[in-house]
């Protein structure tokens, strides 16, 4: 049996963001759509199309980077769930999954695979379907075959002649696939029926292992085994409060045990969480709707005396006025993330001061999450452009790849200065004309002298370097077309200066 829920990237990055899934949307990869779901198919994005296509098609298309991890953290939920129905879960893929097909439930795999349905559909995971069939290959062909939360069985002895009407596309699933689709196509090869009439060692000498394979399914033979998975080990843990406390500086102190039992839990498996959710639950409550629930992040690993300073600072600031509303009977720590302990290992010198990393998560605590920032490096053209702020702890996704080449960027050393508004400036040629680029990036007039603000006074030029030029969005109406300039005055401070057509000029940064 196969649980398969289609466009599982997609739906990832929705529910990462708490966002419903009947919106359009797209993850991409170099650019091109790596998968889309229903409602943005509707309206003309397919897989493959570049962005500037995608979003004329959609405008309000939803627009994510492809980000494997994401995708296999938010489907452990969903194996989870098929775990607690069936144990001995296999997961093939992020939004794909194998499992022995029940035979002992009353019904039959359609029923089992109804109870799944429900399941799913409790987790938020509307789209969810089903196949069954003798080998893993037809089971999961018979999955994408199935209407949403419904099941495509496959009768004993009939995965044969249900692969030989299914056409090569199937094969798709790699680089590998894709081309030997275009060269089946090519050559009349329209169906797996009409790949198997083929002589096997013809088949693996022309078009390679993974068709060689699917070749060999398709005649009755290369079924895969059904590896399963070692369920994860249980890293949360609670501690139950009787009689239920109302101060935060008693339920502090008695969670410190609990808080040294899940650093040790995930010790003993040689892991080091980097992001916990931290949940209180006051009397009377559902344990399913906690009363103050939190996620938390550190630049390195939590130990137990940060899980306690954090339930702390949540309770003191996750209530109005910081007074408890109603007594607390359960707080609950869950790692979210987790890594390996060498990963966050000390270098050779040490890492950053405890106190400095407490006293940062605290203010954090006290101003809000996005509040405390830090810059981080990514790719661009201008130096404002390669560098963004990301909140203390959390680590940066989606930034613009720094090793990119990044067609004229200037040269290292990067300024020391970058201004977030650039300076109003003038340079000027040795007849007192304003210096310009020509449309082919010449420089019209040497630089003689130049005033980098406009306040301050002129100064001789002693040496300068570009230009640099760009030409920005030039597809567009609005296109923009710079260029920069490194220049050094005779008091030896150096200027980034831009011009800017049709003839302004700007400093955007100062070498320190």
């Amino acid at each position: 049996m196969v649980v398969w829920c289609p466009d599982w990237p997609v739906v990832a990055a929705l529910a990462d963001e708490g966002l419903p899934t009947h919106l359009p949307a797209a993850v991409f990869h170099a650019n091109l759509v790596q998968a889309s779901n229903a409602a943005s198919r509707a309206l003309g994005v397919r897989r493959g199309m570049r962005r500037r296509d995608a979003q004329s098609r959609c405008p309000e298309l939803k627009v994510y980077a492809a980000t494997p991890e994401r995708d296999a953290r938010t489907f452990e939920t969903v194996l989870a769930a098929v775990e607690e129905q069936h144990p001995g879960v296999a997961p093939l893929r992020p939004g794909m999954a194998a499992l022995r097909a029940p035979a002992r439930v009353r019904g039959g795999e359609p029923a089992a695979a109804a109870v799944l349905a429900e399941r799913l559909v409790g987790l938020g995971v509307w789209d969810s379907r089903v196949g069954v069939a003798d080998e893993l290959f037809t089971a999961e062909q018979a999955a994408r075959r199935a209407s949403a939360q419904d099941c495509h069985v496959i009768a004993p002895g009939e995965s044969v002649a249900f692969l030989r009407e299914l056409p090569v596309d199937v094969i798709e699933d790699s680089v590998e696939g894709r081309e030997a689709i275009s060269l089946l196509k090519r050559l009349g090869l329209r169906s797996l029926g009409d790949l198997a009439d083929l002589p096997a060692a013809a088949v693996r000498d022309r078009f390679g292992s993974k068709v060689a394979w699917v070749h060999r399914v398709v005649g009755g033979a290369g079924a895969t085994p059904l590896t399963t998975r070692t369920p994860p080990p249980e890293l949360a843990r609670h501690v139950d409060f009787e009689p239920p406390l109302d101060n935060a500086e008693t339920i502090s102190f008695s969670v410190r045990q609990t808080a040294d039992r899940v650093v040790a839990g995930l010790a003993a498996q040689q892991l080091v969480c980097t992001e916990v959710r931290i949940e209180a639950f006051c009397e009377g409550t559902s344990y399913d709707d906690p009363s103050s629930a939190r996620e938390w992040l550190h630049p390195r690993w939590f130990t137990a005396a940060d899980l306690v300073d954090r339930l702390h600072w949540q309770l003191q600031g996750g209530f109005r006025g910081g007074d408890i509303r109603a007594p607390i009977n359960r707080v609950l720590f869950t790692p979210v993330t987790v890594v390996p302990d060498a990963v966050h290992a000390d270098g050779l010198w040490g890492g950053t001061d405890e106190r400095v990393q407490r006293g940062i998560a605290r203010v954090q605590g006290m101003l809000g999450h996005e509040a405390v920032v830090v810059p981080v490096l990514q790719g661009g053209r201008a130096p404002a452009d390669r560098q963004t702020l990301v909140p203390w702890g959390e680590r940066p996704t989606g930034l613009r790849p720094a090793a990119h080449p990044w067609p004229g960027s200037i040269p290292p050393p990067a300024p020391a200065r970058v201004f977030s508004s650039p300076w109003p400036a003038e340079v000027v040629a040795g007849s007192g004309r304003p210096v310009a680029v020509d449309a082919r990036g010449a420089v019209l007039g040497e630089p003689a002298r130049f005033r980098p603000e406009p306040r301050g006074g002129w100064h001789p030029v002693a040496s300068w370097a570009g230009p640099w030029a760009v030409e920005e969005l030039w597809w567009e109406p609005g296109a923009r077309r710079v260029a920069r300039f490194q220049v050094v005055g005779v008091d030896g401070r150096a200027w980034l200066m831009t011009w800017e057509a049709p003839g302004s000029w700007w400093t955007e940064a100062a070498y320190d």
